[in-house]
């Protein structure tokens, strides 16, 4: 059939295109979709012929197999959009399409794209009302939910590795809280977090794990999980954490040569929390002159001119403060460059804060499985920030750095 246009209808056609041209891409996409469509319907239909060894009409002996029409139905590609293709069928319901199975209404690639969109903070039911406009095809929220469900053994997978390989010498342990739904009810469910850092200074997610953040067994369990994993406790050497019962016992039980650093933030919190308002900022500049002295013998003396000065007017702020000195102290073991890093659980403080903004707009996380998937999808985006920022010293601490202060170099180089 030959199809002829007037030159009127040519001059139209380019008229309308001028004044809108987003009508050109508009007839594009119907015609890549009517190709793409028309493709994949043929491609299914030699995909029947091979299945059934015979062309249409060609006529063979004995009982045979036959054509039995097709039906329509729809499939959404990348790049393309919702395509309405026809999928053959035979007479005995024996033939399954292996290009567009029947389970199938999108490719993988768009699977890939919804979960990604999902981890980096957009919800299901705000993915629903964008994917049409995105790839065509309007997806429900329990597809994405169900697009996502193939993640969990990946998590998995992340949540047991081997720690064997690499050598850890501090520890970084806090727990945070999500509202989380469980057996149809909402709960507040504490989730146990643990960052390491490797003797070159590079900070990793060593693990999470559901459990009460105020029971020392728990804790237990959640160090045991990481040790049989392969995490040593011969090289440990500091546990950085807040005041939670009993974690501080179960740490130094679980790692006898590592010692405890008491975060002092929380520290100075409790002292404050027992001072007057009018004389808060008083203290909390004695505060400061203790934690950030050049020295572990000037910080003793430090607290010692605080005790003269507040123990008559604060005694129960001076007490909390002298039962914890101790501990607020033990970072001074360390190299001074790690100093700043290692006084307060700030680290992982941060950690829990992603954990915190990217769940915020879903209110409720859906289960155990599910945020577990957030949170790996979190550390592994924390720790590619954390690889350009170690602990200590930049210089000595990354290798490039390393390798360059052993040459010599001119201008010209």
């Amino acid at each position: 059939m030959k199809v002829e246009i007037s030159v009127p209808e040519v001059v139209s056609v380019f008229k309308d295109i001028q004044e809108k041209p987003e009508k050109l891409f508009e007839m594009i996409r119907v015609d890549v979709r009517q190709s793409v469509s028309e493709y994949l319907s043929e491609l299914m239909s030699t995909e029947l012929t091979r299945f059934l060894g015979r062309e249409a009409y060609e006529r063979i002996e004995g009982e045979v197999n036959h054509r039995n029409g097709s039906y329509p139905r729809g499939f959404t590609l990348k790049g393309v959009g919702k395509v309405d293709v026809r999928v053959p069928r035979d007479r005995k319901g024996e033939f399954k399409t292996q290009i567009i199975p029947r389970s199938k209404r999108y490719e993988d690639e768009l699977r890939q794209d919804l979960s990604m969109m999902f981890l980096t903070g957009i919800s299901t039911r705000t993915l629903s009302m964008m994917s049409e406009r995105l790839i065509g095809r309007r997806v429900s929220p329990t597809e994405v939910s169900n697009a996502n469900k193939e993640l969990i053994g990946a998590v998995e997978n992340w949540r047991e590795r081997d720690l064997s390989k690499e050598s850890f010498k501090y520890m970084f342990l806090d727990g945070v809280n999500f509202d989380m739904r469980i057996d149809g009810s909402v709960e507040k469910v504490p989730v146990l977090v643990a960052i390491g850092v490797t003797e070159r200074g590079f900070k990793k997610v060593l693990g999470f794990q559901a459990g009460d953040k105020e029971s020392a067994p728990t804790w237990r369990e959640f160090i045991k999980d990481l040790k049989r994993r392969g995490l040593s406790s011969k090289d440990m050497v500091l546990g950085i954490m807040d005041g939670l019962p009993g974690l501080e016992k179960v740490f130094k039980e679980e790692f006898p040569k590592a010692k405890v650093q008491r975060c002092q933030v929380h520290v100075s919190r409790n002292v404050l929390a027992k001072v007057p308002r009018k004389l808060k900022k008083a203290v909390g500049d004695d505060l400061r002159s203790i934690f950030y002295a050049s020295s572990k013998k000037k910080a003793v003396k430090f607290f010692g001119l605080f005790k003269e000065k507040w123990e008559k007017e604060l005694p129960s702020a001076v007490k909390c403060l002298e039962n914890a000195l101790d501990a607020c102290l033990t970072f001074f073991i360390c190299p001074e460059e790690e100093w700043i890093s290692l006084r307060t659980t700030n680290i992982i403080e941060r950690l829990n804060k992603e954990f915190k903004r990217r769940t915020k707009p879903m209110e409720i996380v859906a289960g155990e499985n599910a945020c577990y998937m957030l949170l790996a999808f979190i550390s592994l985006k924390m720790e590619m920030h954390w690889i350009a920022n170690p602990i200590g010293k930049v210089g000595q601490n990354l290798p490039f750095f390393q390798g360059l202060a052993l040459k010599k170099f001119t201008q010209s180089t």
